[in-house]
């Protein structure tokens, strides 16, 4: 049970990891290999590094894609005008969502901490709209039963 907690942990820790750099690329328009190669300096166990690459160069690399789909569900928001944590949160936790076998429960609970630990007092909550929206018309609709 324990090693259950600490992976989660770890990849906890690799989410954030992800969402800094992925806000430095977009506030900052730092590049993200950039950011990417500054960040791989840090000590990686092999897994969290490949976990926290592919998020990243597969959030960046889909961003317009990801904003088109965000702003058919952010209702009364248009993406560039979302406050630029919560645009991040959205993008990285739509293509984790889309693009990745984590379980929806899991990604959309760990948006709603980034989004409470970084955004504002209603981040939480819109994340967690927005990421419902999408999962229930994106993800659940296309899943055979």
């Amino acid at each position: 049970m324990r090693s259950v907690g600490r992976a989660a942990g770890k990849r906890r820790k690799s989410r954030e990891a992800a969402f800094q750099l992925l806000f430095q690329c977009d506030v900052g328009k730092i590049p993200l290999s950039e950011g990417l190669a500054e960040l791989r300096k840090r000590p990686w166990d092999p897994q969290e590094w490949e976990f926290v690459e592919t998020l990243c160069r597969g959030t960046w690399e889909r961003r317009e894609e990801l904003d088109l789909l965000i702003g058919r569900y952010a209702s009364g928001w248009t993406v560039p005008r979302m406050a630029a944590v919560d645009r991040t949160i959205l993008r990285m936790a739509a293509y984790e969502l889309l693009h990745m076998e984590t379980p929806a429960s899991v990604v959309i609970n760990e948006a709603v901490e980034l989004a409470k630990k970084f955004g504002t007092e209603d981040s939480g909550r819109f994340v967690n709209g927005v990421l419902g929206a999408i999962f229930r018309n994106e993800v659940a609709s296309t899943k055979v039963e």
